[in-house]
């Protein structure tokens, strides 16, 4: 089949990567004049696991209203007349339950488990490199009341094949000397020994090299602009290239994996996708102090930040993303959020990065309201999801991109996970203004 996939960040690529493998014509589209140029840019380098627990949790509700008047705040909604961003926060909370929390959890490891084990493939199989590391992920917490609400999260991960080990603050620091600096103030930890990090921008762009070699096909710098329907299939795809030039896509089946800009473009088709844009921000700088710089990939969940170590050929470096905003699509730097990064870093790591070569960044990542991502068909029959993956597009998005191809190609799933629509196999989630 010619399938045309929408979209050439992580989601995209792999997307487009695995069709190719199953023997599809592929091509891909993109407003950027390269792969992985916007959310997939400079993410925080996790693929982690363990990072299961979801932002709708039982304890979420009374953090949001804490955090509401706070610039620097880890999840701040900033609100707005925008009727998309009230419909998702009613759903954020509807989803708080502890027993949608678990379920939650449950299709966020799942598909986590099998993305990690399909990207292990894929780098046996290619040799592709990305500066990963496979130390593990290490959650540390400097507040008794997160480390005490973790445990259960962890039992439940454990549970469904996630080795999320509950440690202590001394052993937290034998696996990573650098938190020696704030050992008084360690509570606990969690350790994940199996899962990993890498710089995801490398990977993406290195996969889409790959791709393109086997016969993908890239528009890049074309903007589309609506999907056209007709008799209950997609027709055709507009759009306009890097000089504005109107054009018609058209292919056998499509692929929609536009991150944030998905419910943009499926709405007026009539499918309503629970996806907002949550802005989250990363900080890379040189290492200034290799004694001081973490060498394990790191999550801070009180401050909602992930710590990875990157090795480019210019140097370490270390890149700080996280913490969500939820205010459309405004994707301007807020220097109070940037400075709140620098400073966390600088408290838990003092003089490991050279904050006056600091680069700040910015990307809209698709959240839903449940963290679980949308992957599979629709209303029409030719027309599919790998959307709304929020903060876990580098963790998921092999696992992603291997099951996308596989329901287009009409087989079976390898993973056992909530997919969108009528999947064989499969227990179907509910996209909004489409049947199960």
């Amino acid at each position: 089949m010619r399938v045309i996939v929408l979209g050439a960040g992580l989601l995209g690529v792999t997307s487009a990567y695995f069709l190719q493998q199953l023997g599809h014509d592929v091509t891909v589209v993109d407003r950027q004049a390269s792969p992985g140029a916007e959310t997939s840019f400079a993410n925080g380098g996790q693929i982690s696991v363990s990072h299961a627990e979801p932002w709708a949790n039982p304890g979420a509700p009374l953090k949001v209203l804490q955090w509401l008047a706070k610039e620097d705040a880890p999840l701040l909604f900033r609100l707005r007349a925008d009727l998309r961003q009230w419909r998702w926060g009613l759903q954020f909370l509807r989803e708080c339950t502890p027993a949608n929390t678990r379920h939650n959890i449950e299709q966020i490891v799942r598909l986590g488990t099998y993305s990690r084990d399909t990207l292990q493939q894929l780098r046996r199989d290619t040799g592709i490199e990305y500066a990963q590391r496979t130390q593990g992920i290490l959650h540390f917490y400097t507040s008794r009341k997160e480390f005490d609400a973790a445990e259960e999260p962890a039992r439940q991960m454990r549970e469904l094949g996630c080795d999320r080990r509950v440690i202590s603050a001394d052993e937290a620091v034998a696996l990573e000397p650098a938190l020696r600096h704030i050992r008084p103030q360690l509570a606990g930890a969690t350790f994940t020994a199996e899962d990993e990090s890498g710089d995801a921008n490398r990977f993406v762009r290195e996969l889409a090299r790959r791709a393109q070699a086997a016969g993908v096909t890239f528009l890049t710098g074309h903007t589309v602009t609506a999907l056209r329907e007709a008799g209950g299939r997609l027709d055709h795809v507009e759009a306009t290239d890097a000089d504005g030039r109107f054009q018609r896509l058209r292919g056998d089946a499509y692929v929609l994996a536009m991150g944030s800009f998905s419910p943009l473009l499926a709405e007026p088709l009539g499918i309503r996708l629970p996806i907002y844009p949550a802005k989250g921000y990363s900080v890379t700088m040189p290492v200034q102090d290799a004694s001081m710089a973490h060498e394990v990939s790191l999550t801070d969940d009180e401050y909602k930040l992930v710590f990875s170590r990157l090795t480019r050929e210019d140097g370490d470096f270390l890149r700080i993303a996280g913490t969500a905003e939820l205010g459309g699509y405004d994707r301007n730097l807020n220097p109070v959020r940037c400075q709140a990064i620098v400073r966390r870093t600088e408290q838990l790591f003092p003089g490991a990065g050279d904050a006056s070569q600091a680069q700040f960044w910015t990307g809209l990542r698709p959240a839903t309201p449940s963290n679980v991502p949308l992957i599979g068909t629709t209303k029409l029959a030719n027309l599919y999801l790998n959307t709304g993956h929020g903060t876990l597009g580098w963790t998921h998005a092999c696992g992603s991109g291997k099951s996308i191809a596989r329901i287009v190609s009409g087989l079976q799933p390898e993973v056992d996970f909530a997919f969108t629509g009528n999947v064989r196999g499969r227990a179907p989630a509910v996209v909004a203004g489409q049947p199960a």
